[in-house]
C-alpha cells in the first residue's frame, strides 16, 4: 500500500497536474476559448434534438444524445457524491474550487479529444470504432505509435474495467450497508450481474440504457439538493467562503482543522474533478467517436456539455449541502467522515431518516451507470488488442471485479484507481499535444461555417 502511494503521489504532484494544466491553458488558446466563445452552441447542439426513443445511428453505432450520454453516465458516477467528499477532507473545501478550474480547463481538453476520436475513426468489417488508440497512432508514425496504442489500451483496460469499476461498486456498498443493513458483497453481486446484463447487449443496449437512466438520475438528484440547499440557506454565504478563501487559505477555514494547506487542495481537487469529468484522461472519445455529425467540431462542443453538466451543474449539488449542514469537519469513532459515509451523513441532516436511502439510491444509479460507460469504454480497447472473441471473457471479468470490489477497503481502491487514471493519461494527452494542427484547422474549418 505504502509502494502505491508513493508512486501514486509522485505522479499526481510532479507530472499529471502540471501535465494537466499546461494541456487545459494551450487548448484553450489554440482553439481560442471555445469553452467560452461556444458555450451556447454547445447547449443548443446538445439539447436541442433530444430523444429518448432508442434511436439508431445506422452504422455508426450511435446518435450524438446517445453518445453524450454514454459519456456522462460514466463522467457522473459516485465521483460526484463520494470523490468530491473525499476531495473536501484531503484537500479541504477549497479543493472544490480547484475542482472547477479543472473542468474550465477540461472543457478545451475534451473539446480536443473527442473532435479527434471523429476524424481519427475507422471501420472494422461493418463496425464503425475509434478512440485515442486510433489518434495515438496517428500522432506517432511507426513502431511507436503503435506501441503507445497498445501501452494506453492496457491501461485504460486496468483503469476503468477493472480498477475503475470496484471504486464504483465499493461506493455503492458502503451506502447500501449504511441506509439498509445489505452486506456489501451481497450488494456487488447483484450490480455484477444486472451490469453484466446490458454487457451482453452491446453498443446498442449501452446507448439504450444510458440515454434513459442518465436524465432521469441526474434530475432526481437534482431536485432534491436543491431543496435541502434551500433549507440550509442561511449557510450559503459560509460555505461560498469556505470554497473560495479555502482555494487559497485552507487555514482560515474548514482545512484548518482537518490539517491541509494549498499544495493537497491543489492535488485533490484537480485529481478528483478529473476522475468525476475525466477530461484529458481519453476514456469518453470512445463514445463520441460513434456519433453520427455532420462534422467533427460539433461532437467536440457537444463533448464540451458532459463536463460543464458534470463538474459545474451537478457536483456543486454534494458540496454545498455537505457545507451547508455543517457536515465537513465530524468525525466518527476517532476519524473524520469521508467519502460516501460524510454524503450521507450530510443529507441525513436535513432529510433526516430519508437522508441514507436516497443517497443510497442514488449511489446505485450513478455508478450503474459508470459501469456501463467504463465497461464500454474498455470493450473499445479489449477489441482492438484481443478482437471481438475476446469480448465475452472480458464481460465476465468486469462483473467479478464489481462484485469483489464492494467490500474492499475505500482507501486502497481509491489509491489503484488514481494510480491507473494518472498512468493513462499521458500517452493520450502526448498524442492530442503532438495533433495540435490537426485540432485548430478543423476549429477554424467549423469557425468558418458560421
Amino acid at each position: 500500500m505504502a509502494i502505491i502511494n508513493g508512486i501514486r503521489d509522485f505522479l499526481w504532484d510532479y507530472i499529471i497536474i502540471a501535465l494537466l494544466c499546461f494541456s487545459g491553458i494551450y487548448f484553450s488558446f489554440q482553439t481560442r476559448f471555445i469553452q467560452f466563445r461556444k458555450l451556447k452552441e454547445s447547449f443548443k447542439l446538445t439539447f436541442g434534438n433530444i430523444s429518448f426513443r432508442g434511436d439508431k445511428a445506422g452504422e455508426e453505432g450511435m446518435t450524438s444524445f446517445q453518445s453524450l450520454m454514454t459519456s456522462i453516465a460514466a463522467q457522473i458516477g459516485t465521483g460526484n457524491l463520494a470523490g468530491v467528499a473525499t476531495a473536501m477532507v484531503m484537500g479541504g473545501p477549497g479543493s472544490v474550487f480547484w475542482m472547477w478550474i479543472s473542468a474550465i480547463l477540461g472543457m478545451a481538453i475534451i473539446y480536443s479529444e473527442a473532435t479527434l476520436s471523429q476524424i481519427f475513426r475507422t471501420k472494422r468489417g461493418n463496425e464503425v470504432v475509434g478512440g485515442p488508440v486510433y489518434y495515438i497512432k496517428a500522432a506517432f508514425k511507426g513502431q511507436l505509435g503503435k506501441v503507445l496504442a497498445v501501452v494506453f489500451a492496457i491501461l485504460l483496460i486496468l483503469a476503468l474495467g477493472f480498477m475503475g469499476n470496484m471504486v464504483q461498486a465499493n461506493s455503492v456498498g458502503q451506502a447500501m450497508e449504511a441506509a439498509f443493513g445489505v452486506p456489501p458483497l451481497l450488494t456487488g453481486t447483484l450490480l455484477g450481474l444486472a451490469s453484466l446484463y446490458v454487457f451482453i447487449g452491446g453498443t446498442e443496449r449501452v446507448a439504450a440504457v444510458t440515454e434513459k437512466i442518465v436524465p432521469l438520475m441526474a434530475v432526481f438528484f437534482a431536485v432534491v439538493s436543491i431543496i435541502v440547499v434551500i433549507i440550509n440557506f442561511r449557510s450559503i454565504p459560509e460555505a461560498l467562503k469556505d470554497v473560495f478563501v479555502g482555494a487559497f487559505k485552507p487555514e482560515a477555514v474548514l482545512g484548518g482543522v482537518l490539517g491541509v494547506g494549498v499544495r493537497e487542495s491543489i492535488r485533490f481537487g484537480i485529481a478528483r474533478g478529473l476522475f468525476t469529468h475525466e477530461a484529458g484522461m481519453g476514456s469518453t472519445p470512445h463514445a463520441h467517436a460513434l456519433a453520427k455529425v455532420s462534422h467533427p467540431s460539433k461532437q467536440g462542443l457537444v463533448a464540451m456539455m458532459g463536463v460543464f453538466i458534470d463538474t459545474i451543474i451537478l457536483l456543486p449539488m454534494t458540496v454545498f449541502v455537505i457545507l451547508t449542514t455543517n457536515s465537513l469537519g465530524v468525525m466518527e469513532n476517532g476519524a473524520f467522515l469521508d467519502g460516501i459515509e460524510l454524503t450521507q451523513y450530510a443529507y441525513s441532516q436535513t432529510l433526516g431518516g430519508f437522508g441514507y436511502p436516497f443517497i443510497a439510491i442514488c449511489v446505485t444509479l450513478f455508478a450503474y451507470a459508470t459501469l456501463i460507460g467504463w465497461y464500454f469504454f474498455g470493450e473499445a480497447n479489449i477489441k482492438y488488442l484481443f478482437g471481438k472473441k475476446a469480448v465475452p471473457i472480458y464481460a465476465v471479468l468486469v462483473a467479478i471485479f464489481i462484485a469483489v470490489g464492494s467490500s474492499l477497503k475505500v482507501e486502497f481502491v481509491w489509491s489503484m484507481a488514481d494510480l491507473f487514471n494518472g498512468l493513462m493519461i499521458i500517452p493520450n494527452i502526448l498524442a492530442i499535444l503532438a495533433l495540435t494542427k490537426t485540432i485548430k484547422k478543423t476549429t477554424v474549418e467549423y469557425d468558418s461555417l458560421d
